[in-house]
This record gives structure tokens, C-alpha cells and sequence, in this order.
């Protein structure tokens, strides 16, 4: 892959992390990343998310409170969003 390839999709995640976290850091986008892809393939290939969770739990252990992570990261800043709306 060349590096403006590279460099427009950083820019893609980056402009999907934002509104769903608030956050750009290149650690929040590294998440966004696994959390994108991990939850494509628990909806397209339901069967092999599975298969992997049963052969690695510690990782399904990590995956969980990623996603848990995300969802309160987003809750937390639609609730920022809502009280400056509300103002």
C-alpha cells in the first residue's frame, strides 16, 4: 500500500472516531480499528467469531471490554452533546 493510501484512510478512521468517541488519539483510532473489524466479522461470519471466542476466551475477554469501551465513550459523549443542546 503507498503512503497516500495510508495516509486518506488514516484520515477515514479518524474522521469515524471522532463523533463515535470524541477522541482522535492514534490509540483510540488503533481501537476503532479492531472494534470495526472484530464487529464485521461477528455480523458477516457469525460462525467463525464464534470459533475464535471459544479457542482464545482471554482475547474475548479483551474484545469485550473494548466494546464496552467504545459504548461509553459514545454514550458518554452523546450526553456531552445533549447538555449543550439543551442550553
Amino acid at each position: 500500500m503507498d503512503s497516500q493510501f495510508q495516509s486518506e484512510f488514516g484520515a477515514l478512521v479518524e474522521k469515524f472516531a471522532e463523533p463515535l468517541t470524541g477522541d482522535t488519539s492514534p490509540e483510540t483510532m488503533e481501537k476503532i480499528k479492531i472494534w470495526s473489524i472484530y464487529n464485521h466479522i461477528h455480523k458477516t461470519m457469525p460462525a467463525l467469531a464464534s470459533h475464535w471466542n471459544q479457542n482464545h476466551p482471554e482475547s474475548k475477554a479483551e474484545i469485550r471490554k473494548l466494546f464496552e469501551e467504545v459504548r461509553d465513550l459514545n454514550q458518554k459523549l452523546k450526553a456531552e452533546h445533549n447538555g449543550k443542546s439543551a442550553e
